[in-house]
């Protein structure tokens, strides 16, 4: 074997290696990628389920502000409230005093709420002019996380429709 076929033999393999170390870098951060999108989409879908239920279960809405929510009697005997943070990016709830961190890495979210007639000839609600009208509330937000420094494809929409029972 001379110097020469050494020379090219030594620079196709570093080409090929180099060709095969991109590759397992872009699987490895790909499958982070969707890793991350399945937890947030897991930890927003739980989020909704329990504030669904719970909200359904409230006597009524007494306090509302576009990232605040506070009911009464639930569990016949407590107030319930979630709160977002923007500054933190966090949607809290508060039931018996005891805070409870649901959402993290919330990028913005906002409540509405609507009476329960719905408007002719649409989808749409009319919008509740104060709490006391309020039957159904609209929740909507948005998540991400940063992966390896970005935000990169790791982000969820959640949007639910919540009609108060009583």
């Amino acid at each position: 074997m001379t110097l020469v076929e050494a020379i090219v033999a030594v620079g196709i393999s570093s080409i090929a290696l180099a060709a095969l170390a991109a590759f397992c870098f872009y699987s490895a951060r790909s499958f982070a990628a969707i890793g991350n999108y399945v937890d947030l989409d897991n930890t927003s879908r739980k989020a909704v389920d329990l504030m669904t239920k719970e909200i359904r279960q409230t006597g009524a809405l007494v306090y509302y502000q576009p990232n605040v929510l506070t009911f009464t009697n639930y569990d016949d005997h407590t107030s319930l409230q979630y709160t977002y943070d923007p500054i933190g990016r966090t949607l809290t709830r508060v039931k018996d005093a005891i805070s409870t961190v649901l959402l993290t890495g919330c990028d913005s979210l906002e409540f509405h709420m609507y009476q329960r007639t719905p408007q002719a000839a649409t989808n749409s609600f009319y919008a509740a002019t104060d709490a006391a009208q309020c039957k159904l509330i609209d929740m909507q937000w948005r998540c991400s996380r940063s992966l390896l420094g970005k935000n990169a494809n790791s982000e969820t929409v959640q949007t639910a429709l919540v009609v108060l029972r009583n």
